[in-house]
């Protein structure tokens, strides 16, 4: 594929709001906790939900108790179980399909993600070897987002992914293997708290990785794969975080950092990071 044309960047990967029916506010439960100041049951609308399917409180979610919320991301599952699953007609409209369009949201949001790390690794030149492998992949769940309720909400997704991981493994492999020297290994590995200020971990599998509250200041990440790694209060303050491999937007968002941290486009600096 050409230098100009990304699948990560596909608008149908990103989360629109504006062309959803708040799904992420109604299908799925939360209960009281330090993410979120209440309980809510799945297929109860959030108290904050608008008529215009907005948040009331969408500039203030932190600052209200829900932490939770900014950490969350669709990957653009809602717009298509709005648009296109139940082709824009939304569940105030008829309440018939609200059951239905709860179930399958969830599943979607699976496939999506599925969808954007395969995204990903179709944008790694390092990874062409695999890439024959990922389009077929890629071709095949988004197909799968395109069928009809009943076949979405039945969808084996750990079975996909079973079928999908090792190719994302392999374009991974592919790309780190040009970072010279030896790679660090810590896939599976709890770190959480760990204090590995400064650390060398550039081209590491940090896979699945549970970095809970771990001082990762000022470490060398370039070119790391994060798919998967639990990132919640990680401190990244001036970590490098160059073509990160797999690392999404609501990591970094769960995550702790400053203007010294550096991260790849089109990722951006959380708000919330420090000055």
């Amino acid at each position: 594929m050409s230098e100009r044309t990304s699948y990560a960047d596909r608008t149908e990967l990103q989360a629109d709001c504006g062309s959803c029916f708040g799904l992420c506010c109604v299908a799925l439960p939360f209960s009281r906790s330090s993410d979120f100041p209440v309980d809510k049951a799945a297929g109860t609308p959030c108290g904050n939900l608008q008529e215009d399917f907005g948040c009331g409180i969408h500039e203030r979610l932190r600052d209200k108790g829900y932490t939770g919320c900014t950490v969350f991301d669709c990957f653009g599952a809602g717009q298509k179980v709005s648009q296109v699953t139940f082709k824009g007609i939304g569940w105030r409209e008829n309440p018939d399909s609200a059951r239905a369009m709860y179930e399958v949201f969830p599943v979607m949001r699976q496939l999506h993600e599925l969808l954007k790390y395969t995204a990903q690794a179709l944008d790694l030149p390092a990874a062409r070897p695999a890439h024959r492998d990922l389009r077929r992949a890629y071709d095949l769940i988004d197909g799968l987002t395109r069928e009809t309720p009943e076949t979405v909400r039945e969808v084996d997704v750990d079975a996909l992914r079973g079928e999908v991981n090792p190719l994302l493994l392999r374009a991974s492999e592919l790309a780190r293997a040009a970072v010279p020297g030896r790679k660090k290994n810590h896939r599976g590995a709890n770190l959480m708290g760990a204090r590995l200020r400064g650390a060398k971990l550039r081209g590491a599998s940090m896979r699945g990785a549970l970095l809970v509250a771990a001082d990762l200041s000022d470490a060398d990440l370039r070119d790391a794969d994060l798919i998967g790694a639990d990132m919640r209060d990680t401190n990244l303050s001036g970590a490098d975080l160059t073509g990160a491999l797999f690392l999404t937007q609501p990591q970094l968002v769960a995550a702790r950092g400053d203007a010294r941290t550096k991260v790849s486009s089109p990722l951006e600096r959380p708000a919330h990071w420090a000055a």
